[in-house]
């Protein structure tokens, strides 16, 4: 069966997506992917996927008029293509636009499980995919129902080889950047876990993805000696997050794939829930806050209790301040297995 897959965004919600193509996999399947250009490489990671189609909306909509040409180009790649049924598991309505270029069958989320309701009218079959779960269990289901076939839930696919301890580097990377001020961890814990690492053996590596986040690195880096990597694409880092020997990360789209990829990764999570959107993976755990607020589900902290502290600084969020340095490490090293 030949199935063209949409789901456009963001990088955790692609990532998520990548088990239940492991499972329809396993089943005979294999799909062309329409995603976003900026997160292409993460569907050609997997053997599944014979294209990626990429779609540059969020660039597209800033000037209509001038994207005509790439709009025609990429309505033709889907056109020209014969699949046996499109699925939409986004279930946005930007994404249930895409599914009318084909005319094959069309499936999705139905009417009250959809993200945006108005999207399943766009779809011949809508599937009732409880909410309330985490994101890739409910992809899982959705893929299932969609090409009706079953799997197990108990097993978590991976994406990428199954590289084992002694094969692996010393570096442990450290995923510092996300999307909500809420969920990032206080800079003055990067820095000293930074130096923890560093004490134990291993060699922390810092990433970035733009301007903030390059100086939220170089802070750390001056501070630690932690080693900042040059800014890199990611079908190149993505090889470098499945070889090293774990990685610690906030609630991001990196910390998903790292955990896809099947790296020891440790997920930080304050005001968002762990439950829902945990980082998953055949080595992956979570640490999550047990603050009276948390998990709070907001992009802005609300608390207005008393300050927490960690060595005498302020810690915001306060949330964080319960998943000290030392608590992280510990944690992080029983992970890697070198408890």
């Amino acid at each position: 069966m030949r199935v063209l897959l949409i789901k456009m965004s963001s990088l955790g919600d692609v990532v998520h997506a990548l088990p239940a193509v492991s499972d329809a996999a396993a089943h005979g399947v294999t799909f062309d992917w329409v995603v976003e250009e900026a997160f292409a490489d993460i569907p050609a990671l997997h053997p599944a996927v014979n294209q990626v189609i990429p779609i540059a909306w969020r660039r597209w909509r800033k000037n209509l008029k001038a994207s005509v040409a790439e709009m025609r180009t990429f309505r033709e790649s889907i056109a020209g293509n014969t699949y046996d049924l499109v699925l939409d598991s986004q279930g946005l309505i930007k994404s249930a636009l895409v599914t009318v270029l084909s005319r094959a069958r069309k499936h999705g989320f139905s009417h009250t499980t959809a993200r945006e309701p108005w999207a399943s009218f766009f779809y011949g079959k809508g599937h009732r995919i409880a909410t309330g779960q985490h994101a890739i269990d409910r992809q899982r289901q959705l893929f299932a129902a969609a090409l009706g076939y079953s799997y197990d839930a108990e097993q978590l696919p991976g994406i990428g080889e199954d590289v084992q301890a002694e094969e692996r580097n010393k570096q442990v990377f450290l995923l510092h950047g996300t999307t909500w001020a809420t969920k990032h961890w206080p800079v003055v814990m990067w820095q000293a876990l930074a130096e923890q690492i560093k004490a134990a053996g291993y060699e922390p590596v810092l990433t970035w993805g733009d301007e903030v986040e390059r100086q939220r690195a170089q802070e750390i880096t001056k501070a630690s000696g932690a080693h900042l990597r040059d800014r890199t694409a990611l079908k190149l880092l993505a090889p470098a997050l499945a070889q090293c020997a774990g990685v610690i990360g906030v609630d991001s789209g990196l910390t998903h794939l790292a955990a896809a990829l099947g790296t020891p990764t440790l997920g930080l999570y304050g005001p968002t829930d762990g439950v829902l959107t945990g980082c998953r993976g055949p080595r992956a755990q979570i640490l999550q806050s047990a603050f009276v607020c948390a998990p709070c589900l907001s992009s802005t902290c609300r608390y207005r209790g008393a300050p927490q502290q960690w060595q005498s600084e302020e810690i915001v969020p306060p949330c964080f301040a319960q998943l000290t340095p030392a608590v992280v490490w510990q944690q992080a090293l029983q992970l890697m297995g070198q408890s």
